[in-house]
């Protein structure tokens, strides 16, 4: 056994071997640590940015439906916490016209539901803490979306048509009439895109699939606010996996 340890003495090889051994391992070590603490992290923050942008479309839409009660103006949160819906009740056209209704009782009603949408959508995300974003910097889009009974139209397009008409003339209303700076057209996303979108759905997504009676179509006519989040963009997420 002496003659053994007096054979490692020696040879100072196998010693420095060792420690270069064990300094590669503590390098590796440390470096996987670093890497946990970095995915960790950029997953917190991902999560977090997920979480915000869904709080924030939860805020603005029940304090719309909210402020709008107390107008007695009727608006529904619907399609799992993401539509602002405005029924035919609240907002009706004539039959195969895209119109806006001329009493003076539906145009205030028209205008004040687009006036709380915009300062719903402009207001401080997090006003008690520092966190100084609004909250539309959170969202992706806001869409306009018209939709129609099954009951065809006459008018070009038909029902494609009739559906996108109504909400262009919602969106052109809005625009024309509210006085806010900035205007609904200028407001813009975290990509620096525009915020506000229109489309039209004519009976592809009917509220109530099957049309019987009379309200079961009413309920079909309306007009939806959609609104998208902010999501990481696919190179962000791409970094993240592949980690």
């Amino acid at each position: 056994m002496a003659k053994r340890n007096q054979r490692d003495d020696s040879n100072p090889y196998w010693i420095s071997f060792s420690d270069l051994m064990s300094g590669l391992l503590v390098v590796f070590i440390l470096a996987a640590v670093a890497l946990i603490i970095e995915v960790t992290e950029s997953a917190q923050k991902i999560e977090s940015d997920i979480l915000a942008a869904e709080r924030a479309r939860h805020d603005i839409l029940f304090e719309i439906r909210d402020r709008l009660i107390k107008h007695n103006i009727e608006v529904l949160v619907a399609d799992n916490e993401t539509v602002l819906r405005i029924p035919e009740e609240t907002l009706s056209f004539d039959s195969d016209s895209f119109t806006l209704p001329a009493s003076e009782s539906a145009q205030l009603s028209i205008r004040l539901i687009g006036q709380v949408l915009y300062e719903a959508i402009t207001s401080p995300f997090d006003s008690r803490s520092e966190d100084k974003r609004l909250r539309f910097e959170l969202l992706d889009t806001v869409f306009i979306e018209g939709h129609t009974d099954s009951q065809p139209s006459t008018r070009v397009k038909g029902n494609w048509g009739l559906s996108t008409y109504r909400a262009i003339s919602l969106w052109e209303f809005w625009e024309d009439s509210l006085m806010v700076d900035p205007p609904f057209s200028e407001l813009k996303n975290s990509s620096d895109r525009r915020l506000f979108s229109v489309s039209g759905y004519a009976a592809t997504r009917r509220a109530n699939e099957e049309e019987i009676t009379p309200d079961d179509r009413r309920e079909n006519r309306r007009i939806d606010i959609r609104i998208t989040v902010k999501r990481p963009r696919s190179k962000e997420m791409e970094k993240y996996l592949s980690r």
